[in-house]
This record gives structure tokens, C-alpha cells and sequence, in this order.
């Protein structure tokens, strides 16, 4: 008899093991030979060394299907165990998995655009309305980088610039005046990683959210970076975070040039960018529509009537 210690790496024990354990006890019963214990991100195996080796394999599988699909059930197990396939990928296009296990996966052309761009470009600028999907789908791909090691962190940044607010009156230290202007960072975080895993990716800075304001001295290599909203930032800090890339870097810069929050008069820094770096190789530009739109179907409606009324107040200040 031998005794085997397997770490269970890039995933939460807790799902792993099940609610009260029962996938731990489904696994026990699918190898009555061996003696398994199990104890934070370790499980400890005693018994026979062929039956061992057949079960380190299986274990394995089961650790890759938690770690891409973000859930596991008994089912999955019991396939693994057999040798078949676990769950069959309906989605082969998926870029990652939900908490909930559900693909997420490109809605549009342009979507669709933005995802073969990333792959293609060591820097993207994705430019549309609200809810075309651009913060989403690059937090997606930033997750994708990391589970296949394609990056070693990810970065998100945003600047805290008011839309009608005023930091000085938020509540609390900065980081919680802060944090309301990063929360649909968060917030897609939390659809995509475990909550256990997310707050121990951050914690060991895995994940790192922070104001645009803090990137400045910072060389990021090795990374996926994200700036959000980046139509809300002055050109001189647009030039100041596209050159803090540093090696094996990928950058995703989004915004909605037609929501700039900047003093009436100031040219936006995206907008800038867009101009000065349009064709230069490596860089993808994006532009996406409200043909994108995946949110509630009120939200197309609703661009289209601001759209409409923006064109006709140009038109009478032009005649004016």
C-alpha cells in the first residue's frame, strides 16, 4: 500500500468537494479500493498503486472540468470515472464558462470582430454604445488568458470621472469612493470566477482593479489589461497608460464616445487615440452599433431616440 497527496490547483476545493462534501463521497464510492482524505486543496490516497495512477488521471479530468465550465456534478463525475465524456461542448465557440456553467460566447458580427481582433492584435480598442458587450467580452477573454496561462495576471482600470456625481461626497476612505466607478468590473468578475476564487485571485493580485490615476510609473508585463470607459479620460492619460505595456501584454481599451463626462470643450483621450493610432500594426480598432446591443431590448430603443435627437440639435446649430 502507498500513500499519494494531489493539489488540486486553479480551483475552489469547496466546489469541487460539494455542498456538505457529497461529490467527496460520490468519488469514495466510485473507488472502493482506495482510501481518500481530504483537506483544504489536498487529497490524500492510500491503496494500490495501478488503481491510484487511474484515479490521479481521473481526478485531473474532473479538476479541468471545474476549471473550465466553473461547475461540476455528480453526473460529470460518474462519466469521468467511467471514461466518458463528461459534458458534451455544445459550445465550441465559448470563450469561457458563467459561475452558473452557461457559455459565454459572441451575440454579434462585431462582437464576434472584437474576439478575432484580440487574438490577432497585442491591442484593442473596442468603441460602441452601452451594452454592446465590451466590457464584458474583454473581461472574458482576460479570464480565458489566464485559466490557459496565456497570462500571468489581469489589470482593470477605469477613471473616476463623474457622470453628475462628486467623489468628495461619496462616504468612507478613497477605496470606497472608489469603488462604485469599478463595480461593472466587479460585477462581470463575479459572473465569470467563483467568489472564493475571486477574492483569493485578488488578494494574492492576480486580479488587480484600480483608478486609471494609479497606473501611472507602472511597466505591465505579462498581463491582460483592460481600461474601461476610456472615453472619459484626457489625452494626455490615454498616452500614459498605452505606454506603460510592457512584455507579453495584451491592452482592451472600450468606451462610448458618445457618453464623455469631460468638461465641455476637452477632447476626449479615445477619441485622440482612435485617430493618431488608426492603422498602425498590432493595434485593432473595433467600432461597434447598436445592432450589438445585448441588453434589454429598451436599451437599442433608447440609443436610437438619443442618437436621433443629438443629430437633429447638430443640424439646427448648424442653420443657427
Amino acid at each position: 500500500m502507498i500513500e499519494k497527496h494531489i493539489v488540486l490547483e486553479d480551483i475552489d476545493p469547496v466546489a469541487f468537494y460539494g455542498v456538505n462534501n457529497s461529490h467527496l463521497q460520490v468519488i469514495r464510492a466510485l473507488y472502493p479500493k482506495l482510501r481518500i482524505m481530504a483537506r483544504g486543496n489536498v487529497i490524500r490516497i492510500l491503496g494500490d498503486e495501478e488503481e491510484m495512477c487511474a484515479f490521479e488521471e481521473d481526478i485531473e479530468r474532473m479538476r479541468r472540468h471545474l476549471l473550465r465550465y466553473n461547475i461540476i456534478n455528480e453526473e460529470d463525475i460518474i462519466d469521468i470515472a467511467k471514461g466518458e465524456q463528461a459534458k458534451a461542448d455544445a459550445s465550441k465557440d465559448a470563450i469561457v464558462y458563467s459561475v452558473a456553467g452557461k457559455p459565454i460566447k459572441s451575440r454579434s458580427a462585431n462582437q464576434q470582430q472584437l474576439i478575432e481582433a484580440f487574438e490577432k492584435n497585442d491591442m484593442l480598442f473596442a468603441v460602441g454604445p452601452a451594452g454592446t458587450g465590451k466590457t464584458y467580452l474583454s473581461i472574458a477573454l482576460a479570464v480565458r488568458a489566464l485559466k490557459e496561462k496565456e497570462a500571468r495576471r489581469i489589470i482593470l482600470s477605469r477613471p473616476a470621472v463623474e457622470a453628475g456625481e462628486k467623489l468628495g461626497f461619496l462616504p468612507g476612505d478613497m477605496k470606497d469612493k472608489i469603488d462604485p466607478y469599478l463595480q461593472p468590473l466587479y460585477d462581470a468578475l463575479e459572473d465569470m470566477i467563483p467568489p472564493t476564487k475571486l477574492q483569493d485571485m485578488m488578494d494574492k493580485h492576480i486580479i488587480q482593479i484600480a483608478p486609471l490615476a494609479f497606473m501611472r510609473g507602472r511597466t505591465l508585463s505579462d498581463a491582460v489589461v483592460i481600461l474601461d470607459e476610456a472615453q472619459n479620460t484626457t489625452s494626455a492619460q490615454i498616452r500614459m497608460f498605452l505606454t506603460r505595456m510592457g512584455w507579453n501584454t495584451k491592452m482592451i481599451i472600450t468606451g462610448d464616445l458618445t457618453q464623455v463626462d469631460l468638461p465641455r470643450g476637452q477632447k476626449s483621450g479615445l477619441r485622440d487615440a482612435i485617430e493618431t493610432l488608426n492603422g498602425i500594426e498590432g493595434i485593432s480598432i473595433v467600432h461597434m452599433t447598436e445592432k450589438d446591443i445585448v441588453r434589454h431590448k429598451l436599451v437599442t430603443r433608447i440609443v436610437n431616440a438619443f442618437d436621433k435627437r443629438d443629430k437633429e440639435n447638430e443640424q439646427r446649430t448648424d442653420k443657427d
